[in-house]
């Protein structure tokens, strides 16, 4: 009984801040604004959590309410584009590029379609099951060249930080998450404690502009 009155305590709080909280701290932003697209409760200190209720990345009314072009800082979406379709994704994608400053990144992660672990492929392809559920809703299995051409089709420039190759070796190289905390990851995953690669994602920034980055961290 006590375990069903929180959650309908937590249910209230989620719709209040859908309805209300998240849209008006979305309207009364400092610079820098950085935002975290489809964020599921998650949150770090300097980052403004959205919500596909008032900020769907397949609705530009919802951007341009809140929003001018080129004014946003950063943005961070961790395992939301494999739930779009191709033609959504890429919308998706130049959607965020014209409200992110010049400079400004899109940090991303997606579930890895080179990872070497069979497993895995089943819990992230589209129609997979993962422990526990009956069937996913991914649309689209990445890898880090399909991921990174969908961006650069959109007119980002992209750099990659963690992903499997054709030929399962493991790519990485240092990020920061003070510049967007991506917790699927092979460092920040309690599924990887033993020093093995349960679960990875590609990690990967998209950046507006010639490529340099404006980090605000």
């Amino acid at each position: 009984m006590l375990y069903v009155h929180a959650r309908r305590q937590w249910n209230k709080i989620q719709r209040a801040y859908r309805k209300h909280i998240g849209p008006a701290r979305l309207r009364n932003a400092k610079p820098p604004v950085r935002i975290v697209i489809g964020a599921s409760g998650w949150c770090d200190p300097g980052w403004i959590p959205t919500e596909q209720s008032f900020l769907d990345l397949l609705n530009p009314w919802d951007w341009e309410r809140f929003f001018k072009p080129d004014t946003v800082d950063a943005m961070l979406a961790e395992h939301v584009w494999e739930h779009l379709e191709p033609d959504q994704a890429y919308f998706a994608a130049k959607i965020c590029y014209a409200y992110l400053k010049p400079g400004g990144y899109l940090r991303l992660a997606v579930p890895d379609g080179f990872h070497p672990n069979p497993e895995y492929i089943e819990w992230s392809r589209p129609g997979g099951r993962s422990p526990g559920q009956l069937s996913n809703d991914h649309r689209v299995l990445y890898t880090y060249i399909t991921f990174r051409d969908l961006f650069q089709a959109a007119g980002f420039h992209t750099h990659l930080y963690e992903y499997f190759t054709e030929d399962g070796r493991f790519c990485q190289e240092h990020w920061s998450p003070a510049d967007g905390m991506i917790r699927r990851s092979r460092a920040h995953d309690k599924r990887n404690r033993d020093g093995g690669f349960t679960y990875t994602s590609i990690i990967m920034d998209a950046v507006k502009g010639d490529g340099s980055f404006a980090w605000v961290s």
